[in-house]
């Protein structure tokens, strides 16, 4: 199915193969929007799911974070839902592709802060790789949160076990520290995750990280861009930019300025944090797409209804 994704409408999101999805993101030229959220805290909103308020405001596509694979309890769902079956209750009530984070934690890794332990539900493994196969997940993000000790060596050496047990897309590359005393991303790091064959590379926004601004994701956009020439989609490579610094809770005209010097660089989606007590402020999402879209596209992805 070649359609860019800002011609979805509902039942194109829902039924989507990975690799179409990844061809209509690249087809969307930079205007692809990623919110994350907490799923398993309070909501946001009483009555309504976290991901409901992102899609609403007007996210293409939703990551889920913080989420035990062990025990995926999701709040907001109605009462009846069984715990395994609400990951599928709110693809359908969002008709929406939904990944998500699974962090490839490293042990011996030097830190710069004290480590935040985290459930091996939220490790990647070859347990939780499996089942977020089986739970429909879309795609999943090799990333750490804060304090978690999550290396780029240890993201490395998860891309590898995921391919091997896992069918959607993969993403991987960091978006903080992680509280690792290491670089964040450079093109070294880059090139080291595009040869393991992954689907998306995850660099930090610039302004968002210190050391990191429009000349270095320039760099790294230019260097996938040449590793893709020739290639199939399924093994091209797509950049996507993170706001997760706790910056996705910033006034509405940095979140617009991070947004354009994003897609300006090249950018073919764009990440939208959590830290606003695990939901991303929805007037941030919208001024993010209004920004990287404009007014046409943005209504017109809010309105299109999920039954068409």
């Amino acid at each position: 199915m070649k359609k860019r994704l800002l011609d979805y409408g509902g039942q194109d999101f829902l039924n989507v193969s990975p690799i179409d999805l990844k061809q209509s993101i690249l087809a969307s030229e930079g205007r692809t929007i990623m919110a994350e959220n907490v799923p398993t805290g309070g909501c946001f909103l009483n009555g309504v799911t976290n991901a409901e308020i992102e899609r609403a405001a007007g996210a293409d596509l939703i990551m889920f974070n913080a989420l035990d694979l062990f025990e995926p309890k999701i709040a907001g769902v109605p009462n009846n839902i069984k715990t395994d079956e609400q990951i599928t209750w709110v693809k359908q009530a969002i008709a929406r592709p939904i990944g998500i984070n699974l962090e490839p934690v490293d042990y011996n890794a030097k830190m710069n802060e004290n480590r935040s332990e985290i459930s091996i539900g939220r490790i990647v493994s070859p347990k939780t790789l499996e089942l977020a196969d089986k739970y429909g997940f879309s795609f999943i993000c090799l990333t750490g949160n804060p304090g978690t000790g999550v290396s780029n060596s240890a993201i490395k050496e998860s891309i590898k076990m995921a391919k091997k047990y896992y069918s959607g897309l993969i993403i991987a590359g960091k978006m903080h520290g992680a509280g690792v005393d290491e670089p964040v991303m450079n093109v070294d790091i880059a090139k080291e995750f595009i040869n393991e064959g992954i689907d998306i590379l995850l660099v930090p926004a610039p302004y968002t990280v210190p050391y990191f601004r429009e000349k270095d994701l320039y760099e790294i956009v230019t260097l996938v861009k040449e590793f893709n020439k020739g290639k199939s989609i399924e093994d091209k490579i797509l950049v996507m930019t993170a706001n997760g610094t706790s910056q996705d809770s910033a006034d509405i005209e940095t979140i617009k300025k991070i947004g354009l010097v994003s897609k300006a660089c090249g950018a073919d989606l764009q990440h939208i944090g959590d830290s606003f007590n695990g939901i991303c402020l929805p007037e941030n999402i919208f001024a993010l797409g209004q920004a990287i879209r404009g007014r046409r596209h943005q209504l017109i992805m809010l309105s299109r209804s999920n039954i068409r």
